[in-house]
């Protein structure tokens, strides 16, 4: 990460936190009341091929002892009341603030992988994170989606893992790799508003 896009990442999660901070109670207001604890979210996320971080968001799920990989169709009777908007609107990822400020992410990157992904795919990702993970990237803007569908119609864990495996994780390389080859602080601009004209439509 270049000096300028940790000044900017710095300068924006500071100016965001400070904006979105009557909605980071709200929203953590609603889950207590309507959810019920835990209301944060913390999981393993690869910062490097070797390195892990704690990832914080807001908790749209109810706890699972043997919770692990990717969500799909079959996690979907865990949602929680509060969970369908906060993922819809992606106000779950608002905490990921405190990652930025603590360096761990950037605003724009590959998403941070699981460390069971990295480790079955040790080629793919040793490139992929060379580029500091983020809260939006290429493939979030371009492939998100998409990606949600094909999840949605899995119903094991088995089968989410496998469709995630053969299916997702090589398409969203490609348009991370494609990033990394033209990054700069205009195309994480371009990339961070397209991210947020396409949450309001």
């Amino acid at each position: 990460m270049t000096p300028a896009k940790r000044l900017f990442d710095l300068c924006v999660a500071l100016l965001l936190s400070v904006i979105l901070l009557p909605v980071i109670l709200l929203t953590a207001l609603a889950i207590l009341l309507l959810d019920g604890r835990p209301v944060l979210y913390v999981s393993e996320r690869m910062k490097t091929a070797t390195k892990g971080f704690r990832l914080i968001k807001f908790r749209t799920m109810k706890p699972a002892a043997t919770d692990s990989g990717v969500s799909g169709g079959d996690k979907s009777a865990r949602i929680t009341r509060t969970g369908a908007f906060l993922r819809r609107s992606r106000l779950d990822e608002v905490p990921q603030l405190w990652n930025v400020l603590r360096g761990d992410i950037s605003f724009v990157g590959p998403r941070p992988p699981l460390r069971q992904y990295v480790e079955a795919f040790p080629d793919v990702y040793a490139r992929v994170l060379q580029s500091r993970p983020g809260i939006t990237g290429l493939a979030s803007v371009y492939f998100h989606a998409h990606e949600e569908h094909l999840l949605a119609r899995c119903t094991s864990t088995a089968e989410t893992d496998a469709v995630y495996r053969r299916a997702c994780i090589p398409r969203k390389a490609r348009l991370d790799l494609i990033y990394q080859a033209r990054r700069n602080l205009c195309v994480d601009m371009g990339i961070m508003l397209k991210t947020v004209f396409r949450r309001l439509r």
